[in-house]
């Protein structure tokens, strides 16, 4: 099915996302977790915690739609690689973290929303995904 991306439909995940416990929401386009792009639009609200993690199996690609948020890469000792604030007003619109990649964001604004892409099938992260 045909999907128009809006600003009805940004509404509509971002204020499920400041109703979520965990203060974000995703949208997915894809029909199954064993399809094989997983294409979602991802409303995440200022507080949610997104815990330093990877991706062994896959890229992970994210465009910021509206809002702004600080994206983190991390070495494997923990210390900040590189911070970059993604803000759209201001021409930085997303990122392409390669898999192995250790990263989290922080949110700066509220009802931000990316359009996030990885390759399937959906892998849980494990506890070996994690920077503790």
């Amino acid at each position: 099915m045909t999907k128009i991306i809006d600003n009805t439909l940004l509404d509509k995940v971002s204020a499920e996302a400041k109703e979520s416990p965990r203060l974000r929401m995703n949208y997915n386009f894809h029909t199954s977790l064993d399809a094989k792009a997983q294409c979602l639009l991802n409303a995440v609200e200022p507080g949610t915690k997104v815990v330093i993690h990877r991706h062994m199996h896959t890229d992970e690609t994210f465009v910021i739609l509206r809002g702004r948020l600080n994206a983190f890469i991390y070495n494997n000792d923990k210390s900040i690689q590189i911070k970059k604030e993604i803000n759209p007003l201001k021409g930085v619109y997303g990122y392409n973290i390669p898999k192995g990649v250790w990263h989290t964001i922080e949110v700066l604004e509220p009802n931000t929303v990316l359009m996030e892409v990885k390759d399937g099938p959906y892998t849980p992260i494990t506890p070996d995904d994690i920077l503790m």
